[in-house]
């Protein structure tokens, strides 16, 4: 069922739950799910192309492997470091990535070709596999799956025809990196080998271009999900795509924030620059500064990975802001003056303080503010609560109300009185003061259509405490 923005001017035609917002307009409904980030990635291993829930390091490297060369564990392990509820990667590809090889031969004379195994996915890891003998009856053969030196499965007791074979080998749950096929019946003996490559791979990650994101990015619009980050890309191009995806999302509904960042080089007035380009509630630029922790320095961009997480997966009555960070220390440090500049241009940066890494505020870009627009929506804290209010009124609404409700004003009333219990909620959990109001929108309502209800509220947002002032007398 649909939902998203409406205006006077332009009321969407589909049945469904529009809301429209105003800056003195803040509110909340109930506790929707948070801490879901989106991320495409480079790997070499996993499937390609697909969408993969993680939520552990443990399923990370079993999906994608714990090479540090790709972003797949170096990035998705610093997200999972922010501790979101889940992380949703699509491992990208150039379109150049093949699977490794190896063919086994009979022992007839001559030899034959019988059977092909392939890996699972595109890789250039040095799988490698022995032809061995089982050591208890030597009618029957073992393969051995290495990766490197490292042995990581053996095939054992392999015997009958070569079909029988490969699908011992495909059927076997535990097996995760190969798969079997018949090249030939030959004398179903295969001849031993030892430690033979598996060749002709690409971890298809040399030459992936921007649509490739693209395509990354539509892949992720068919779930659910809140922050979107890219892998440490820094393109500008780029980012302004992600922003106009941003935007064209929320505005249909889909409430997601994305996070980006610049390089180790960037200067804050780059990062300001670039922060002031964007300039919109629903995308977030970590900017000038990078975190470091256990001995890696990682770009602000990189930097982003973690923040998006720290950011979605905190509750709504959390903030970033003095949000402490799991870095030992940052790529540089800023002066007052700059600190202050990047608050005011909506760059959000990182800082050390005390022995600890610190986010200084949870600014967004938004810092140019257009009509019905306000310095509140400027912060992350607030668009989360704006965007979860969207989110649960258009899914409570839909789920009980559109299409099985009659539109009258007892019908009406029952709206109101859900929504107005939702609010309770936030009011009960210090999110706005008591004082918010629910009600019919009289003046829409009065020339609206027979199936259409409009209704308005008011509450006063509760922002967290940033800046404390004391005066103090000597006497």
């Amino acid at each position: 069922m649909a939902s998203g923005y409406w205006s006077e001017t332009d009321k969407p035609i589909r049945p469904g739950f529009y809301n429209r917002f105003k800056a003195i307009a803040l509110s909340r409904i109930q506790q929707g799910k948070r801490g879901i980030i989106a991320m495409p990635v480079k790997a070499n291993w996993g499937p390609v192309g697909v969408v993969i829930s993680i939520t552990s390091e443990k399923e990370l490297i079993a999906s994608f492997g714990d090479d540090t060369s790709y972003t797949a564990y170096r990035l998705g392990r610093l997200v999972l470091l922010g501790q979101p509820k889940e992380l949703l990667l699509y491992r990208l590809a150039d379109g150049n990535e093949k699977v490794s090889t190896i063919t086994l031969k009979d022992t007839a004379e001559p030899s034959g070709d019988v059977l092909k195994i392939n890996t699972k996915y595109p890789t250039t890891r040095k799988f490698n596999v022995t032809v061995r003998d089982n050591i208890v009856d030597s009618s029957k053969k073992d393969i051995i799956l290495y990766d490197e030196t490292t042995q990581i499965y053996s095939f054992t007791a392999l015997s009958g025809a070569i079909q029988e074979m490969v699908e011992s080998i495909n059927n076997n749950e535990e097996n995760l990196w190969i798969n079997a096929e018949k090249v030939a019946d030959g004398n179903s003996t295969l001849t031993s080998i030892v430690n033979q490559p598996l060749t002709g791979g690409n971890d298809g990650a040399a030459a992936i271009t921007n649509d490739k994101y693209i395509d990354a990015m539509a892949a992720f619009e068919g779930v659910k999900f809140n922050g979107f980050v890219l892998d440490g890309i820094i393109d500008s191009a780029l980012q302004t795509s992600v922003k106009s995806w941003v935007e064209k999302n929320r505005k249909n509904g889909k409430k997601i924030r994305a996070y980006a960042g610049g390089g180790l080089d960037e200067t804050i007035n780059e990062a300001n620059a670039k922060s002031q380009s964007f300039n919109y509630e629903g995308f977030c630029y970590i900017g000038a500064v990078g975190g470091i922790l256990d001995g890696i320095t990682y770009t602000p961009a990189e930097t982003a990975c973690y923040i998006a997480a720290l950011g979605e997966g905190q509750s709504l009555k959390e903030s970033l802001c003095n949000a402490k960070t799991v870095f030992s220390n940052v790529t540089k440090n800023l002066t007052d003056e700059e600190i202050k500049s990047s608050l005011q241009a909506g760059t959000m940066i990182v800082r050390y303080d005390n022995g600890e890494v610190i986010v200084e505020d949870d600014v967004n870009t938004l810092k140019s503010y257009g009509t019905d627009q306000n310095e509140t929506l400027g912060y992350l804290r607030a668009i989360k609560f704006i965007d979860a209010v969207d989110e649960d009124t258009s899914s409570t609404g839909n789920q009980k109300y559109i299409g099985k409700i009659g539109n009258d004003r007892t019908g009406q009333v029952a709206v109101l009185a859900a929504l107005k219990q939702y609010f309770e909620t936030l009011n009960d959990s210090g999110l706005i003061d008591s004082d918010f109001t629910v009600e019919i929108d009289e003046e829409l309502q009065a020339n609206a259509k027979n199936d259409e209800f409009f209704w308005i509220w008011d509450a006063k947002y509760i922002n967290v405490m940033k800046r404390i002032y004391g005066t103090g007398y000597i006497r």
